[in-house]
């Protein structure tokens, strides 16, 4: 195959370019109708070219080791007497070594498949705020996405250059398919970027390539417990694969090509975090994909709990992404490239930081007490020595773990014996399981007496009961358990946090259990003290049609400091029963806490809340690093005294893994919330830098910093606020 631009001299493709942009808009004809290929906004200054040549257009650009190159037909599918079975949109994908193009993979089709169904938007007035939903226990439809090639569309921006081909619908969602070239890097981003004007959608999608039967020789993935799988193709019909890396890959005879989602903006929020298959491969895909293929899922049943799938608003842009990687090396070698982007399903360190991870409700300790009752033992249980969810959080590389234990209907109403016979538990196993650089740390999400939903944190082991009666006293001195206090009011909960320096913040703000707080009680007393953290961050519900994940926290963030309550938002979980084959990454985030030593467990753990309640800490999936940040010299949770020039410098030190999308600078008056966009279109995959920008805060009383990258990863910092 002939790669057009690659085979022309420097000059004449810089000649190209130029009467491309001047030519405006290309017509490529075919039989009956033509395909418009708009080049306005197309520039190869980036070092991506893009020729048109016998109705293909051709895409080659320059990665760390090779040239890759991707042809796409340009043909309209439809028309008059001549319509013809739809041919496969990509001709050819492979690499080129001194203009001799090395085919991997030819006549690929990508695939999408949107699985249709309903929200209920009566369950609450902001109706799409909403987890308890169950849109796959009623009707729903398919819907094979097809393309009928209207007219392409190739713009470049920075070191990207997209290529939009328009005319993808799938039931009543129309748009475009996309695919994004990163100068440098062998990812091909594919989206599907469609809409509906139906109210009360939710979906979910299955994606990938399809028709490669004649051509692949294996499939491979690594399994959930770490093995690495080659398996023949076959004849076999498709079924969803149990990856680790959300990857799955195809091998030929001249290399492989992988396709993986984000890491975690794809996975739609759940309670679990099973490995509920999130690729698939084999033949005839949902009997819509032609032929074999590989791609990415969304399981439609999820953990068979709440299961609220993604939302769809009326006119909101859905993208619908997963990547691809172009290689000429074997399997292993592609997949230990893309581990890379998460740095292994890893949180690595930032020096002078702790990482910590909140809100787990592993029931470890109910599962103790059940495995000794079942072994008739006053020992460690079997199986118990050393616990799945422990194992997992050292490989992750987490420092501190904050645990939700308890999170059941009888705990408020447990009466004070067989309340402290759980916390003893807790709070042995914890210090039982903390070690020199691991702290498993006690917890719980109460959810009495304040309303809603809420999470406890004490800087050390504290018995406390939830339910007082008006006999009893606050607190009372046992023999067998020493002091234990009694809680059966608000203002007992806060005289007991205020006595013992614990925490409170809001779990899951403004949805599910806490649907309307913590906005109900920012008046409230303990909300307003110093004892009352904040809230915690987590992508829920999930919405394609975002350049962030999470807005609900983030916006929560704002209208807090707008409120001059002086709250942070941390990063949580949220999730269930963890084992060493469940899929946590996608589902985590993590707190990095300015800490330069990790505490003993048997001295206690006051610098970890005393790190939190003073907002120093930054918030991050793992893709991104913040590793220095400052404003006019400040640090997260610190008071930024502004001389009469208004104007200050912000400093970033960023490490990144995907190219970074953009930087928002987000301020607010007290009234209104400011958001300084600045795009990085300009950044590669792996890069470093600090960055300097100099913001006016005239009248403005806060200001934090957010990072996002392509695929919708990031990281957030804490308010620092303003005395202007």
């Amino acid at each position: 195959m002939r790669i057009f631009l690659k085979s022309l001299s420097k000059y004449h493709r810089q000649l190209l370019c130029t009467f491309s942009v001047i030519l405006l808009t290309l017509s490529v004809r075919s039989q009956n109708s033509e395909i418009l290929v708009d080049l306005s906004n197309y520039s190869g200054s980036n070092g991506i070219q893009i020729s048109i040549e016998d109705k293909l257009l051709h895409v080659t650009w320059e990665t760390d080791n090779t040239t890759n190159y991707t042809s796409f037909r340009l043909e309209k599918n439809s028309g008059g007497k001549e319509r013809r079975p739809q041919l496969p949109l990509i001709k050819s994908i492979g690499t080129t070594n001194k203009s001799i193009a090395t085919e991997i993979f030819n006549d690929l089709q990508p695939e999408y498949a949107l699985f249709l169904g309903e929200r209920d938007l009566d369950k609450r007035k902001d109706s799409w705020q909403i987890f308890f939903d169950y849109p796959y226990q009623r009707s729903y439809s398919v819907q094979k996405a097809l393309l009928d090639m209207e007219s392409a569309t190739v713009s470049s921006h920075g070191n990207r250059t997209t290529i939009s081909f328009n005319g993808l619908k799938a039931g009543e969602f129309e748009g475009a398919l996309n695919f994004t070239i990163y100068a440098g890097s062998s990812l091909l981003h594919m989206e599907a970027v469609i809409s509906t004007e139906q109210n009360g959608r939710a979906f979910l999608y299955h994606a990938g390539l399809s028709n490669l039967s004649g051509q692949i020789k294996n499939v491979c993935w690594q399994n959930g417990v770490d093995e690495f799988i080659r398996q023949p193709s076959n004849k076999e019909f498709a079924t969803p694969k149990k990856t680790r890396f959300r990857t799955i890959i195809a091998e030929s005879d001249n290399g492989s090509l992988a396709v993986f989602s984000s890491p975690h903006r794809f996975l739609p929020p759940l309670d679990g975090v099973g490995n509920y298959g999130f690729n698939w491969s084999g033949q005839n895909y949902l009997d819509f994909f032609n032929g074999y293929g590989i791609g990415v899922r969304q399981p439609i049943f999820g953990d068979r709990r709440q299961v609220p799938w993604l939302n769809a608003e009326p006119g909101s842009i859905q993208k619908l992404g997963l990547f691809l990687y172009i290689s000429d090396r074997k399997a292993e070698n592609t997949l230990t490239q893309i581990k890379k982007f998460t740095h292994n399903d890893r949180f690595v360190d930032i020096p002078g930081y702790k990482k910590f991870t909140s809100h787990y409700h592993v029931e470890h300790s109910l599962d103790y007490l059940k495995k000794q009752k079942e072994q008739q033992t006053t020992g460690i249980p079997k199986g118990l020595e050393n616990p799945d969810f422990v194992q997992f959080f050292k490989k992750m590389g987490i420092d501190i773990v904050h645990l939700g234990e308890f999170h059941n209907g009888a705990t408020p109403r447990l009466k004070t014996e067989k309340r402290m016979q759980q916390l003893q538990i807790m709070h042995q196993e914890c210090e039982r399981l903390s070690t020199n650089d691991f702290l498993l740390l006690p917890g719980e999400e109460p959810n009495v007496q304040l309303g809603g939903h809420w999470m406890s944190f004490f800087p050390k082991p504290v018995n406390w009961v939830l339910n007082r009666s008006d006999d009893k006293p606050f607190v009372e001195n046992t023999k067998e358990y020493g002091k234990v206090y009694h809680v059966g009011s608000k203002e007992d909960i806060l005289k007991l946090f205020k006595k013992e320096n614990g925490l409170i913040w809001v779990a899951h703000g403004r949805i599910k259990g806490s649907t309307g707080y913590p906005d109900n009680y920012k008046n409230e007393a303990f909300f307003t003290s110093d004892r009352y953290l904040g809230a915690a961050w987590k992508n829920m519900p999930a919405n394609l049609s975002e350049d962030t994940m999470g807005s609900r926290i983030l916006n929560l963030l704002d209208d807090m400091s707008n409120w001059n309550a002086k709250k942070y938002a941390l990063g949580e979980v949220d999730v269930f029963d963890i084992r060493n084959d469940y899929e946590l990454y996608g589902a985590m985030n993590v707190n990095y806490l300015k800490l330069d030593e990790l505490p003993k467990f048997k001295d206690g753990w006051k610098p970890v809340l005393d790190v939190l309640s003073e907002g120093n800490f930054i918030v991050s999936t793992g893709e991104i690093l913040l590793k220095k940040y400052s404003v006019g010299g400040q640090e997260c949770g610190t008071t930024l005294k502004l001389k009469k020039d208004k104007k200050v410098e912000l400093k970033a030190a960023l490490d990144w893994t995907f190219p970074l999308k953009h930087i928002d600078i987000v301020t607010g008056d007290g009234k209104n919330i400011y958001h300084q966009k600045i795009k990085l279109n300009d950044t590669k995959a792996f890069g470093s830098k600090e960055f300097k920008i100099n913001i006016d805060l005239k009248d403005r009383t806060w200001v934090r910093f957010e990072v996002w990258d392509i695929a919708t990863n990031g990281t957030y910092t804490q308010p620092i606020w303003i005395e202007n």
